[in-house]
């Protein structure tokens, strides 16, 4: 069975002293009671023929509605391999937004599962910054890599 990908951006700030990361929440009701180790960074499956990087700036912006600054320094964040087999490839940038601003795409589901009766949940339902610690506790474990890369390249420039 083929696995699949998607692709996504995390983008970071500096407050203070402190680094934090953007991170999102699924949305619709699978996910509505779930928290720690649910979050996620912002990321999609590619259309057919499509580069992973242009599907991670895609997804961003439809996920958020926030929009990217095309000067951006983007850093490769390599790719992890979630626990259901998907891989995620990733990049990270420095950016601001207000969170509370977040305007998302919607997705079709059938709710309850079997029912026949599909609805429209937004596909994530808030997004917020987290310091490093707090992301930690948070993010899909497997995509807390990508934080141990961001903090690996912060340090070397």
């Amino acid at each position: 069975m083929p696995h699949r990908t998607s692709a996504g951006l995390l983008m970071f700030r500096r407050k203070g002293n402190q680094l934090e990361v953007f991170l999102v929440h699924p949305g619709g009701p699978f996910f509505k009671t779930k928290d720690e180790g649910y979050w996620t960074i912002p990321k999609g499956e590619p259309d057919e023929g499509e580069d992973l990087f242009d599907t991670a700036r895609r997804e961003f912006r439809e996920e958020t509605s926030f929009p990217l600054d095309e000067k951006a320094k983007f850093i490769p964040l390599g790719q992890v391999k979630q626990k259901a087999g998907k891989v995620v490839h990733a990049w990270a940038f420095e950016g601001d937004c207000d969170p509370s601003a977040l305007k998302c795409n919607f997705m079709k589901v059938q709710y309850p599962p079997g029912s026949g009766k599909w609805l429209s949940f937004p596909e994530v339902d808030k997004g917020a910054f987290f310091t490093i610690d707090e992301a930690r506790v948070k993010i899909n474990a497997a995509q807390s890599a990508f934080l141990d890369r961001l903090l690996e390249a912060l340090e070397t420039g």
